[in-house]
């Protein structure tokens, strides 16, 4: 509902448009004056209630409590009634913030930034000086919600499941450890993306994958058609005793890049380009003929080491050329998964360590979902890939 004109300008009147936004401006005024307002209609419909009329009950007086906002401290005055008995609602007894103000702070928790640098601020920008420990309070609040998403039930069927890792320094027995976080973001067969957990771990293996594999099953996840893995220690054995028929397929873009690793820098251009042919390649055996043209080649020769890396990992690597062009284009275009992970290396980085895993699983949850909330429509390769999958997969495939 639209402000009417005549009620802005007798509001303006008078005022340096400068100061409306200000601490103690206008903006302000308004909060104190709406909020004592719904306070006293709160009060007015509690003492208009059979049992407060059939007691006596009145009114008596009001007390003074701070409130912070998203933006300043507002001292409200709350009516108070004789007995005792109100309890309101717009601000409940022992609350002392808004809660556009806890927003704020997980915001910018969400975004890397510290608990000192939180505080600088909303000192600088507001004036408001809040303590380590009410920063600490809003932000623990997040790890119910982080227990109840890493929970909560999934689809029954995901086409396409990508699981990356990356390190983080978390504090663990008094040292510094680097430890993995594990990520699985899931493509549904109408072509949106969903993180489906997140897992922190010192050391991998089958029987860390089959857990999660099995907590995955135990949520609803009854397919995974593709899993795209990054060399994932013990990864292929512990899905396919959960997932039998889900094919795994290493990822391409990875395999790439640890091939530029053995390579100068002014020479990896050349190599990336060398090495196209065999990903590029429309079979299996036009891959394998490929390669083994890499390896005699100039590039192959100078850098020896790139080709058996592809050998390695050869048996993970054949099904993409099995997949046709539009599953193969989603597959290797892995936007979604290198944004995501973008995200969360910026704020890792900006926080150093951690002082304990809650820590860390707080700040890349709300990271995710962060980023989650911009995921608007599927990749546009998908609607040529939804139709191939549904060939491929048949009754698998499920819409």
């Amino acid at each position: 509902m639209a402000i009417e004109k005549e009620l802005l300008d007798q509001l303006l009147a008078g005022r340096d448009p400068q100061e409306l936004f200000a601490k103690d401006g206008l903006v302000d005024e308004l909060k104190k004056a709406l909020s004592e307002r719904i306070l006293n209609t709160e009060l007015d419909e509690h003492l208009g209630g059979v049992a407060e009329k059939s007691s006596g009950n009145h009114r008596n007086g009001s007390s003074k409590k701070s409130m912070l906002t998203g933006t300043s401290k507002v001292t409200l005055d709350i009516p108070r009634d004789r007995a005792g008995t109100f309890d309101p609602q717009l601000i409940e007894k022992y609350q002392r913030r808004f809660p556009e103000f806890d927003d704020k702070i997980i915001s910018m928790y969400a975004r890397g930034m510290s608990v000192r640098e939180i505080r600088g601020h909303l000192e600088d920008l507001y004036g408001i000086d809040v303590s380590p420990d009410l920063i600490s309070a809003v932000t623990a609040a997040v790890l119910e919600e982080v227990t109840e998403w890493q929970n909560r039930p999934l689809d029954i069927c995901y086409p396409i499941v990508f699981f990356d890792c990356l390190r983080v320094k978390i504090r663990d027995e008094g040292f510094v450890r680097n430890k993995a976080v594990y990520i699985a973001l899931g493509i549904l067969p109408d072509g949106t993306k969903h993180v489906l957990g997140l897992w922190i771990e010192q050391t991998e293996g089958a029987k860390f994958w089959l857990r999660v594999m099995n907590e995955l099953k135990n949520r609803g996840l009854n397919d995974i058609l593709i899993a795209v893995v990054d060399g994932l220690k013990g990864f292929p054995e512990a899905i396919n005793a959960v997932f039998p028929e889900t094919i795994v397929q290493t990822c391409v873009v990875h395999l790439i890049r640890h091939s530029m690793n053995f390579a100068a820098w002014k020479d990896r251009k050349h190599v990336a380009k060398a090495l196209k042919a065999v990903y590029r390649a429309k079979d299996a055996d036009a891959a394998a003929i490929a390669l083994d043209e890499f390896e005699a080649g100039p590039w192959g020769e100078k850098y020896p080491s790139i080709g058996p890396s592809w050998r390695r990992n050869w048996e993970l690597i054949i099904p993409f050329f099995a997949f046709p062009e539009g599953v193969r284009k989603i597959i290797y275009t892995t936007n979604a998964i290198e944004a995501l992970n973008s995200k969360l290396r910026r704020a890792v980085r900006t926080r150093g360590h951690f002082p304990n895993d809650d820590a860390a699983s707080k700040l890349l949850y709300l990271v995710l979902n962060q980023a989650s909330n911009g995921w608007k429509r599927p990749p546009r390769e998908w609607f040529m890939a939804k139709t191939q999958f549904a060939v491929m997969f048949g009754e698998r495939f499920v819409i």
